[in-house]
């Protein structure tokens, strides 16, 4: 964008939140005027960096919700819920075309400890409207087979997949549609009062508005409140060469479900580029994907494309990923990616205002945002807006999460829990006292 222009809602970032607030905006009120700038490209950020996990929950899982605001675990698991059939509607009505998928999730147990604490999960997923069952280690093994697998929780309603950069590319479709205009390359530099609205100032031009919501994710912005509780945190992932008939017959993943596991340095991974049913006798189709574990902290919180390629983290990958499945060594990795995380001490977006209400932020998703971007955005908005209504009462929504401390002692106090953390998982998940300290204070760390 170049020169000076006019709108009623500016949304700066072009991620997945971004694009649900531009799109829901105009759903509301198609007479709305609404700017949506991207300092590069729709999804370069962690919308288009994730591994295609796209869940329910509005809370980082049931258990984190319950451990901070209990009484409203209901109401927010109905939204969850909803939200998710919403989300699936869009994709079907505007001809989105994504790879959405319904197989559900399995959380996978690899030791004893932690089979125990995932029966626990399974009794409270049902009260909550779920549902999930509890497979014993063979019977596991029987839908992934990994020798390294004790027991799982399948957790069937609440967990879809999907191809994030292609639904990025299909709400920003609908978003043009209706009428939204979005600017690529064109960073914010700054933001001040203007009369009664906001005035922002890009590189070339400015965009006067009576609003403006933030959908920056992990990248800085103007707002102290957002620097002070949201860090970037570096996550890792790779996807594998297509498999062989054969080699997707050993692992008898015929379900498709996303699987992770919980240690506290977690994997995720799941059939991507068509899965199994892609590969036929003659000819090798479908991948795996596989990231997770590292959560690595720069110091200064920054954000920079040569933290994008981490070698030490994709051999680590590599190696744990054989290990879970030694069948397929020998099978070589054709992409890896790395992108940062909007991490805050809660693990799920928090919302906030400033400039006398002019300028709203929905930013803080901690890497389930997939899903939840878009009740985010809708309540971002409402917020925005002055809505006063059920949920944006709720302490969810007024809430904030507890700041991070400054550098250098942030950066010391991320890489002492981070050791800690790997500490726990080699004691079978216990925590320590250190851990168990920021449990005391509601900032419970995993990876």
């Amino acid at each position: 964008m170049s020169g000076s222009t006019e709108t009623d809602l500016v949304i700066v970032g072009g991620g997945l939140t971004g694009l649900w607030a531009a799109v829901r905006a105009k759903e509301r009120d198609p007479g709305r005027d609404v700017v949506l700038i991207e300092r590069e490209s729709l999804a370069i950020g962690a919308s288009g960096r994730n591994g295609g996990f796209m869940s329910s929950s509005l809370v980082h899982g049931l258990g984190n919700g319950l451990a901070r605001f209990p009484d409203e675990v209901p109401l927010l698991e109905k939204l969850g819920l909803e939200n998710l059939e919403q989300i699936g509607h869009t994709i079907a009505e505007q001809g989105i075309d994504c790879d959405v998928r319904n197989p559900g999730a399995i959380e996978v147990a690899v030791t004893d400890a932690q089979v125990e604490e995932l029966q626990g999960g399974a009794k409270e997923l049902a009260e909550y409207g779920h549902e999930a069952v509890m497979l014993d280690g063979e019977q596991l093994r029987s839908e992934v087979n990994s020798p390294i697998y004790c027991g799982g929780l399948w957790q069937k309603t609440g967990e879809w997949t999907v191809d994030p950069v292609r639904l990025c590319d299909g709400l920003a479709a609908y978003a043009d549609r209706l009428g939204v205009r979005i600017h690529e390359g064109t960073s914010m530099t700054g933001m001040d009062k203007s009369g009664a609205g906001v005035e922002v100032t890009t590189e070339a031009g400015s965009i006067r508005a009576g609003k403006v919501l933030l959908a920056t994710a992990a990248f800085k912005v103007p707002v102290r409140q957002i620097r002070h509780r949201v860090i970037p945190v570096y996550d890792y992932v790779l996807v594998t060469e297509p498999l062989s008939r054969e080699q997707w017959d050993s692992l008898g993943w015929k379900n498709n479900q996303g699987m992770s596991d919980c240690s506290n340095q977690f994997h995720y991974y799941r059939p991507v580029d068509g899965g199994p049913e892609a590969a036929t006798a003659d000819k090798p189709g479908g991948r795996l994907l596989w990231g997770g574990f590292d959560a690595i902290y720069n110091f200064g919180g920054r954000v920079e494309d040569s933290a994008y390629q981490r070698d030490e983290s994709f051999a680590g990958l590599a190696q744990r990923f054989f290990t879970a499945f030694p069948q397929l060594e020998g099978l070589g990795f054709s992409h890896r990616w790395g992108g940062a995380i909007d991490t805050c001490s809660r693990f799920f977006a928090f919302y906030g205002t400033t400039m006398d209400g002019r300028v709203g932020w929905a930013v803080g998703h901690t890497g389930l945002g997939v899903g939840a971007s878009r009740f985010s955005a809708g309540l971002g908005l409402d917020i925005l807006d002055g809505v006063d209504n059920e949920v944006t009462r709720l302490r969810y929504a007024t809430a904030q999460p507890v700041p991070f401390p400054p550098e250098p002692l942030r950066w010391a106090v991320v890489q002492f829990t981070r050791s800690r953390i790997a500490a726990a998982d080699r004691n079978e998940g216990r925590r320590g006292l250190w851990l168990r300290t920021l449990d005391r204070f509601g900032l419970g760390f995993d990876s």
